[in-house]
């Protein structure tokens, strides 16, 4: 327990702040209209067009921070604040889905990559926890570590795919944010700009601490495993 709470504790600490700090930002920012009078929709479909896609639909999603581009059925998905509203924050979260569009329209390496990974790494989520559950308790009774081998695999397959999540992230980001600083139509302002670039860093820092926290839950069970192995 004591060597868990060391893997844990201070990315969970980590993590509380991050999200309590990017959930702040959002508020702020949402409450911050754009002088363009642009909404999340309209700003969406515009940056679609101006990279020349015209394949790709700006759909309107249920929830809170549900936003999300699906490369399957090549839709912008946004959630109803940002879909509708005409703030900061609605065109910082918009820009940065249809950045991943454009990655998808270039074929970004990263994206590809992670696209592919997304049937093995759910397979693989669903079944995680039984797997360590079953394998801690085969290699404390039995002493037999393939069970728990397994499940040391499985998290390396969901580290891996958390890491390679941060260059796909940090890309759309940085893609949203060259076409809001280059389209003063959409942002008049150096202060909108400096505003949307705080936010997605905030929203970029989350998947920071998730790249840390399946790296630390990866280290816990396979010093486990590989503990166990030398005694």
């Amino acid at each position: 327990m004591a060597t868990y709470l060391f893997f844990i504790i201070p990315i969970l600490i980590l993590s509380i702040f991050v999200q309590w700090k990017f959930r702040h930002k959002f508020a702020r920012y949402a409450e911050m209209q754009l002088n363009s009078g642009f909404s999340g929709h309209e700003i969406a479909e515009k940056m679609l067009h101006d990279n020349g896609i015209y394949d790709v639909r700006v759909m309107n999603a249920d929830g809170q921070l549900t936003d999300h581009y699906n490369p399957a059925d090549k839709t912008v998905n946004l959630s109803t604040d940002v879909y509708y509203g005409r703030s900061v924050a609605a065109a910082a979260v918009a820009a940065h889905e249809c950045g991943h569009a454009v990655q998808h329209a270039k074929s970004y390496y990263w994206l590809q990559f992670r696209t592919n990974m997304v049937p093995v790494v759910s397979i693989s989520s669903n079944l995680l926890q039984w797997v360590l559950i079953i394998g801690i308790l085969l290699i404390g009774f039995t002493g037999n570590p393939f069970v728990l081998g397994m499940g040391v695999a499985g998290l390396v397959l969901i580290t891996i795919f958390s890491f390679i999540t941060l260059p796909v992230e940090f890309d759309a980001s940085k893609r949203a944010l060259i076409w809001l600083k280059n389209n003063q139509v959409v942002m008049h302002s150096y202060e909108e700009n400096a505003q949307a670039k705080d936010a997605l860093w905030w929203a970029a820092m989350t998947y920071v601490v998730a790249a840390l926290g399946a790296l630390s839950n990866l280290l816990y069970y396979a010093s486990m495993l590989f503990g166990r192995n030398k005694n």
